[in-house]
């Protein structure tokens, strides 16, 4: 059975799962939809075309679905879609997409927002990454699995983070960053392989290994950067993550941190 605070103002449109619980002052708009088993604090704004999926545990004073801070954007029925066992913590903001992209932000499954996050429109967000305080995206920004953003870090526009990469605190971010690395600056740089975070995450001292020396190649050895990709082109036939390595390089729009 829901438990719906009797403050809280439910729009008549909204689509909520029999056990939802919705805390005091808290709006929901005619457009969202909300999974069984997820909860919302006290004066939240859950609004717009949002999708919400199953178990999110979201905090309170959040706006999530709100019209994009885009001077283009008139008003269309634009997108917000949250997945499953989320946690989003206080006065985080989520801004639908805009029709000049996909039309949806999106944010996937087990990830860890912390408070005062911004995910801007248009944004694509994987999953079980970790955003801690502050951390802000710009539109159109890319973010892929396992990736831990550092406090107060900030991702430029259409920028893309490949999976299993570590921002350190107050990172400005203006340029991708490849999958596996830690990096950190303003702007960023970057540090190092993120081996510790691989090792949680069960990767092989074989695979350790290949993507160590793939970081030397592409980092350290002086090379340009295609003379880099062509050097780990053999090591991509035999290793899957040096593979992952150059195909996030080759799609890469805003040329890479180095």
């Amino acid at each position: 059975m829901a438990i719906i605070h009797p403050t809280a103002i439910i729009a008549p449109g909204a689509q909520l799962a029999d056990d939802v619980e919705i805390g005091a002052y808290t709006l929901i708009g005619e457009h969202v939809v909300m999974g069984p088993g997820t909860t919302v604090g006290h004066h939240a704004v859950i609004t717009g075309h949002t999708t919400i999926g199953a178990r999110n545990k979201i905090f309170h004073f959040v706006s999530l679905g709100e019209a994009p801070q885009d001077k283009k954007y008139a008003g269309e029925p634009t997108r917000l879609e949250i997945g499953d066992d989320n946690v989003i913590r206080e006065f985080c903001t989520f801004n639908t997409g805009t029709v000049q992209d996909r039309g949806v932000t999106t944010i996937g499954n087990h990830n860890w927002i912390m408070a005062y996050v911004h995910i801007a429109h248009d944004c694509l967000v994987g999953d079980h990454t970790i955003f801690a305080n502050n951390a802000s995206l710009a539109g159109h920004a890319e973010i892929g699995d396992w990736v831990i953003l550092g406090g107060f870090t900030g991702v430029h526009q259409f920028c893309k983070i490949g999976a299993h990469v570590m921002t350190g605190i107050s990172s400005v971010v203006f340029k991708d960053i490849p999958p596996f690395v830690m990096a950190a600056g303003q702007p960023a740089a970057p540090h190092g392989l993120n081996s510790e975070g691989l090792k949680r995450r069960g990767f092989s001292a074989e695979s350790l290994a290949v993507l160590k020396r793939a970081y030397k190649t592409l980092y350290r050895e002086g090379n340009t950067l295609a003379e880099a990709q062509d050097k780990l082109e053999p090591e991509a036939h035999a290793h899957p993550e040096v593979r992952q390595l150059l195909d996030f390089i080759a799609r890469a729009e805003r040329g890479i941190i180095r």
